[in-house]
């Protein structure tokens, strides 16, 4: 029987959203008898100094859990170690473990991880599928990372183009992605594109008045502009900022900030000074049992990605949005992954960053007006269930999984 050793930093129990997908898919595949096999970290995305147990088989999945460096994500030298260590021991893992014949999937936490999979699986005799959620060394170029926009940057490039060129396949999250990938010189028949998705037989639209979260955080009476997930490097929240600024006057429209990430903290200090700390409430990432209700205490929810990284970042929470049955508000470019499926399914609104203007008459209008927001947040629904189930992303991953099987 083929194995399938899928690599990423964080999985089950972790919440971070790389963890939850490959996390469904892994239960998934396993359930209909496929060997799965992970090589994981043993922290958990917001605790750095976590022990997860190093061997371990869940719900038929064996889990391999690799050490590493435990700085944590809170400054750029500490993570790069914590890469670095962890980057070594996975190559140990797969050397270990990997044999002729096995399927080795690697997704993109942290960084360049094909780099370092292509040479154990090449190695070993293995075959290589890469499973992109980002482009790097070119989203770390886009934000100015230090040392990768010169000699350094290019030779990673030539590395991880290398990876491409290996693999079996190259699993692009989106259509823009997909594009980028055929730019580098991918031949066509090794690009598929697979989107990520969000539990939506879970994940359901619940009304307010029949959501707990509603009343205990005390919103019961607001509009809740709502912003889920992590707040990093890629998204943008000035715009935001000062949107709230304009609408200061307006006691009913608050925002509402779920999660964490490298700017969470930054944009809950800019609240504090700009005096806004009544029209923004921040909570910790939910457990997953509890999305449902998270999800559906905004009225409309946030998406956010800077411009100049559209096709090399998807924000995977689009569908997590849709499925919830909410307005998705997004502030990224006119030409984004998503503005035509927004603009077509009339499920929500486009703004470009820097407009805060337009943000604020947009989320104005739309506390104004519930019988829109319903009818928009009713078309995400329909749009995820027609186009982007999980059941659909699992039959792809399936079908990609069994020619391999057969090859």
């Amino acid at each position: 029987m083929t194995r399938f050793i899928f690599i990423n930093r964080y999985f089950f129990p972790d919440l971070s959203a790389t963890s939850q997908i490959l996390s469904d898919l892994a239960f998934h595949l396993a359930s209909k008898g496929k060997d799965i096999h992970i090589i994981t970290s043993r922290q958990r995305y917001e605790d750095a100094q976590a022990r997860l147990p190093s061997e371990e088989t869940i719900r038929g999945v064996q889990i391999h859990r690799a050490e590493s460096t435990r700085f944590g994500r809170g400054k750029l030298i500490g993570r790069g170690i914590d890469y670095l260590s962890f980057y070594a021991s996975v190559r140990s893992k797969l050397l270990e473990l990997a044999r002729p014949g096995d399927v080795v999937i690697a997704k993109t936490d942290p960084p360049l991880l094909s780099i370092i999979a292509m040479s154990a699986a090449k190695r070993q005799g293995a075959r290589l599928i890469n499973w992109l959620q980002d482009l790097y060394p070119e989203v770390a170029a886009q934000l100015d990372v230090p040392f990768v926009k010169g000699p350094i940057g290019r030779s990673l490039k030539w590395l991880r183009d290398r990876s491409l060129m290996f693999a079996s396949a190259n699993i692009a999250v989106g259509q823009k992605m997909a594009a980028k990938l055929a730019a580098t010189g991918v031949a066509a028949d090794r690009v598929r594109v697979i989107p990520n998705w969000t539990n939506d037989e879970d994940i359901v639209p619940v009304e307010h008045a029949t959501n707990p979260l509603r009343s205990s955080w005390g919103l019961a009476e607001k509009f809740v502009v709502g912003y889920s997930g992590n707040l990093g490097r890629a998204h943008e929240f000035d715009t935001v900022l000062d949107a709230a600024k304009k609408m200061r006057g307006d006691p009913q429209i608050v925002f509402l900030f779920i999660g964490g990430g490298h700017s969470f903290d930054e944009l809950a200090r800019q609240v504090k000074v700009n005096g806004l700390d009544g029209t923004f409430r921040f909570v910790p990432y939910q457990d997953r049992e509890h999305l449902k209700f998270s999800l559906g205490v905004p009225d409309v929810h946030l998406l956010s990605l800077r411009p100049e990284l559209e096709g090399l970042i998807v924000p995977s929470k689009f569908y997590g949005i849709a499925a919830a049955g909410r307005p998705i508000l997004a502030i990224t470019a006119k030409d984004g992954e998503f503005t035509d499926l927004i603009a077509q399914h009339r499920c929500g609104l486009v703004v470009e960053p820097g407009h805060a203007d337009e943000l604020a008459a947009a989320l104005i209008e739309l506390s104004r007006n519930e019988r829109r927001c319903v009818e928009m947040g009713r078309n995400a629904r329909m749009m995820l269930d027609r186009d982007f189930t999980r059941q659909k992303e699992f039959q792809r991953w399936e079908e990609l999984l069994s020619t391999l099987e057969t090859h």
